[in-house]
């Protein structure tokens, strides 16, 4: 099992980032709030990470913290999430979001998240109603922003949203209304994402 790597960042485009680790270049795949305190490619990074094994591939995932791995693995615990499933409803929800949705038996809520159905909204919320300790803290959503001009950063957004399992037209739609003049790629896909999983 490869619990963390500590090396250089090469590239960052979400939901990939490739770390240099003693000439080694490792893919990782991690939940869009990983994106937001990242450095800038060439600075050195260390990453905690999830070690998924499959019979056709090895799939690494990186975490910024010890509880958002532990909640990781307590989503792939759950009947009919597997590792994908589960960095789209951290990259959708933050630990207290997802916390606040499970105390409140938000189901609604989790279905706005790409891939959740009722069916396993209801079914997170039974596995994790007792295990809230798992769930970490996550800033408070923030407001979103106006229209803005379709443009490289809102494109680069709403290509990440895309791999995430939005939908072009949706994904494009989104990248768009919460995009702001000069605003970074990685803001617009988390109000964006936030605007989508808040309860309206």
């Amino acid at each position: 099992m490869i619990a963390r790597l500590a090396g250089t960042l090469v590239s960052k485009q979400p939901p990939l980032l490739v770390i240099d680790v003693a000439g080694v270049g490792y893919e990782v795949e991690a939940p869009l709030p990983v994106f937001y305190d990242l450095p800038e490619t060439g600075q050195p990074l260390t990453i905690l990470t999830h070690l998924a094994v499959k019979d056709d591939a090895h799939t690494l995932y990186g975490f910024a913290s010890e509880a958002e791995r532990s909640l990781f693995r307590q989503l792939l615990k759950i009947s009919g999430i597997g590792a994908k499933l589960a960095l789209s409803i951290l990259s959708g929800a933050s630990g207290e979001e997802l916390a606040r949705y499970v105390a409140d038996r938000d189901a609604a809520a989790l279905t706005r998240v790409p891939g959740i159905g009722k069916k396993t909204a209801e079914r997170i919320i039974i596995e994790l109603r007792d295990k809230l300790d798992y769930l970490p803290p996550g800033a408070a959503p923030a407001s979103v922003g106006q229209p803005a001009p379709a443009g490289g950063a809102v494109g680069e957004a709403a290509n990440a949203l895309i791999a995430l399992g939005y939908k072009p037209q949706e994904a494009g739609r989104m990248a768009r209304d919460a995009a702001q003049p000069d605003m970074a790629v990685e803001e617009i896909i988390r109000l964006a994402l936030q605007a989508m999983v808040r309860p309206g």
